[in-house]
């Protein structure tokens, strides 16, 4: 039976004495009800005497009453107020649904349930780590890996909403590449030279895919921290490393070397050359100023033969004479004067003259006056005197 038709059926309101015909209640007096609900709360509610008279108490009950809903609503719009430091961005949602993305300073939203907004920290670096991974190379050879790697988040809205778990799917998403790159690499670039490179290789792919997923989350860095071969190989590995730097501390002593020799030898070289040059402009303009001497001297033979051969045969005789210690003199005359000639002197200024270094080689020596007899009644009579040294 339902509750409204007529006979005994159920109001739901609990609408006794009012609407006897079982309509719905009255709204009035049902607002009344709910106020004096309140004010009996809140201890501020009075009873009305049996003789239906008015107690002016109850109006500061509903007063107070309304004052204190008022606090409570402003105290629910204050709770939208927050602030958001420097190094952080606010999400805001209104009903679950993405509105905005706030900067730092002084904002405010709805308060709860309609808005509400979730912090998010950009400027943190976080880390993760995968440890101890036994992987296969590119050669079929088993190496184990220790890597770890740094990233932060680049977009709020898509680290919070595109993704369910973003920073568990970087993990995996970076763990799979290594795998991948470590599967299409040898052994010996995983574990020595080629670490950076890989290294490089797993941060590019790994960005690749978690932008492709809308992640919201920028890959700073990975570092490739230990890259060994398993336990039971490891001494033989070691070995191989040892000799392998012995190998790049011969090269680079060999390099040294080389280094240090190459430029003395090209400088010596150079020199040579130099000196060849040097040596070849000399003879060359030695043998061309013969050419002219001999030139110039048989345009003059050609001109005067007889003084020409004369004047030559002077000149050798006087460069051949000149290097001995003899002294011609010259005594025409009555030989009547007494002639004076210091030949050990003349005998000791040749030798000083030549170790003097003089450039025409020659020296002349002009002898002393030539003394008179005292009882000779013709005066001195010059003597002409020649010394070729």
């Amino acid at each position: 039976m339902a509750w409204n038709e007529p006979g005994g059926g159920k109001d739901p309101w609990g609408n006794r004495g009012g609407g006897g015909d079982g309509g719905p209640p009255d709204l009035d007096e049902a607002f009344r009800k709910l106020k004096q609900r309140l004010s009996g709360m809140f201890g501020g509610g009075t009873r009305r005497p049996s003789g239906g008279g008015s107690n002016g108490g109850g109006g500061l009950s509903e007063g107070l009453a309304w004052g204190l809903l008022g606090l409570a609503f402003v105290g629910w719009l204050g709770s939208g107020l927050y602030i958001i430091d420097p190094p952080e961005r606010a999400v805001v949602t209104r009903f679950g649904a993405f509105q905005e993305v706030v900067g730092p300073g002084p904002h405010w939203h709805l308060p709860w349930p309609i808005e509400s907004s979730e912090v998010v920290n950009v400027a943190q670096n976080r880390s993760q780590s995968i440890n101890s991974q036994l992987m296969l190379t590119s050669d079929e050879k088993i190496v184990r890996i220790n890597l770890s790697f740094q990233y932060d988040v680049r977009d709020p809205q898509a680290f919070l909403f595109n993704v369910r778990m973003p920073e568990q799917t970087l993990n995996q998403v970076v763990e799979a590449s290594l795998r991948q790159v470590v599967g299409n690499t040898q052994m010996d670039q995983v574990i020595t030279a080629g670490r950076g490179e890989v290294a490089q290789q797993i941060h590019d792919m790994s960005q690749q895919i978690v932008d492709a997923y809308g992640t919201g989350l920028n890959i700073q860095a990975v570092n490739l921290q230990q890259a060994t071969a398993p336990d039971p190989v490891q001494d033989a590995y070691q070995d191989v490393n040892r000799a392998r730097e012995d190998r790049e501390r011969f090269v680079n002593e060999a390099q040294a070397l080389r280094n240090r020799i190459v430029p003395e030898a090209r400088g010596e070289a150079a020199q040579r050359l130099e000196d060849a040059r040097a040596y070849r402009t000399r003879v060359v303009e030695s043998a061309e100023g013969e050419t002219d001497r001999f030139l110039a001297l048989l345009e003059e033979y050609q001109q005067s033969p007889e003084v020409t051969r004369k004047r030559l045969y002077i000149d050798t005789m006087q460069e051949v004479l000149g290097k001995t210690g003899k002294v011609l003199v010259d005594s025409e005359g009555e030989g009547r004067n007494l002639i004076y000639v210091p030949l050990d002197r003349m005998l000791k200024e040749v030798p000083e003259s030549d170790s003097q270094g003089s450039s025409s080689g020659r020296t002349s020596t002009t002898l002393p006056g030539v003394a008179s007899d005292s009882g000779s009644s013709r005066g001195n009579r010059p003597t002409r005197s020649r010394e070729s040294n």
